[in-house]
């Protein structure tokens, strides 16, 4: 239905998509139904507004082959200011077809980092940054750009920003804003396949083309703090719902959690000593609420869940680690939630018993009658009871229960020293 709206009120317009954030699988799928739209309405360009700090080599690969192989001219700007084109942008840029950036921007730093967690050795980095820099000098070379910055942008990590970027033929130019941009790309010549194509983006409408729910959610999911929360959310979930059978809310969600963070840490460089130590701070926790350890099973869990929160996501790149903002948060609440469990423990444990006999000593209740050596009847805890006491007391007085013996209380007056 939205793909046939747009096919009614898409032709000539400029397409404008919003990448913003990690290049991920979601970042993929919303680029190329983007591109695909704009092609299958015939729009005059796609503009894809850009910031990101870098991502997933295969999303990055599909974005950049799905604009080589485009019917639509595809631009790349990279903006609003203060914004970047890193790592895995770089390559995006340098395969559009014009590549333009606003004031303030920059771009580069395009060496390889390991996204998967795994170490890489010499050998492994030598071979990963000659295929990085070979695909960029490529890129370079069918848009007609600098290959001698590509090469350095991967090698030696090589930024600069958008004047610099321009003077270096990196880029095509710099627009002030969305405005300028499609004015500045109005008659401006670009090969699209083997034609070449003048741009006719003067006032042309603007059709923005946002992510689907299904894309946001992808996105949400990309994100190691997200990730993080929910394996954790899972993890514990469903060891309450274990603990106590059939309380129901706590497995489903807990199920709903793990699952999506599972989904998570296929996508992300998890390292799965991190997660073993997660999975054990929860079973710690646990056996501290049934186990006599004087706190140390409650300290092993917080210091397991640390190291293992610190270690979950294995990467060079920050954007791809848990903040150190999030695991406190999380340490501490984890750690309050099961030292209030501890407490009501403790409590519990020096806690006065209400029932069976020990719950009847020193219970306050009325005489029915006469009691001395020979036994009368009280009034206690809400039953009528044969009671003996070694003072008399008169019917009617109050009373407090010192034992019990079979179906007999001993008890004395209450005003009793």
């Amino acid at each position: 239905m939205f793909a046939l709206f747009l096919s009614l009120f898409c032709v000539n317009d400029v397409i404008v998509a919003d990448l913003d954030g990690v290049i991920s699988p979601a970042s993929s799928s919303y680029t190329l139904r983007v591109i695909g739209i704009a092609e299958e309405n015939g729009a005059a360009c796609v503009i894809i507004k850009m910031d990101t700090p870098g991502g997933l080599d295969l999303s990055m690969r599909e974005i950049t082959k799905r604009i080589l192989n485009a019917s639509v001219p595809v631009v790349v700007y990279v903006a609003p200011r203060g914004a970047r084109a890193a790592s895995a942008g770089v390559f995006i840029l340098y395969a559009s077809h014009v590549a333009a950036m606003a004031p303030g921007t920059n771009v580069g730093a395009a060496h390889p980092v390991s996204m998967g967690g795994e170490k890489m050795d010499s050998v492994m980095i030598e071979k990963v940054t000659n295929d990085a820099v070979a695909y960029l000098k490529a890129l370079a070379r069918e848009r007609g750009r600098n290959e001698k910055w590509a090469e350095q942008s991967v090698r030696e990590s090589a930024s600069v920003d958008a004047e610099t970027a321009l003077k270096l033929g990196v880029t095509d130019l710099i627009a002030e804003d969305d405005n300028d941009l499609i004015a500045r790309l109005d008659g401006r010549k670009v090969r699209v396949g083997s034609a070449e194509v003048v741009l006719t983006t003067a006032g042309r409408p603007v059709r923005e083309v946002t992510m689907t729910l299904r894309e946001r959610l992808l996105l949400l999911l990309t994100n190691p703090n997200i990730a993080y929360v929910l394996l954790l959310l899972g993890i514990y979930g469903l060891f309450f719902e274990l603990q106590n059978p059939g309380m129901i809310f706590p497995g489903v969600v807990g199920g709903i959690c793990l699952i999506l963070g599972f989904y998570s840490l296929h996508i992300l460089p998890v390292n799965y000593a991190g997660l073993a130590l997660i999975i054990l701070s929860a079973v710690l926790f646990i056996l501290e609420i049934y186990v006599t350890s004087q706190g140390l099973l409650a300290i092993g869990g917080i210091v397991a869940l640390i190291f293992g929160s610190l270690i979950l996501f294995e990467s060079d790149v920050p954007y791809l680690r848990v903040s150190w903002e999030v695991i406190m948060l999380v340490v501490i609440v984890v750690a309050g939630f099961v030292i209030f469990l501890l407490t009501l423990g403790v409590r519990a444990q020096f806690k006065k018993r209400a029932t069976g006999r020990e719950g009847m000593l020193g219970e306050i209740g009325t005489a029915r009658s006469d009691i001395g050596t020979e036994a009368g009847t009280v009034f206690v805890h809400g039953e009528l009871w044969n009671a003996v006491s070694a003072q008399k007391i008169e019917k009617g007085k109050k009373v407090r229960v010192t034992g019990v013996e079979h179906m007999t209380l001993t008890v004395e007056p209450a005003d009793a020293g």
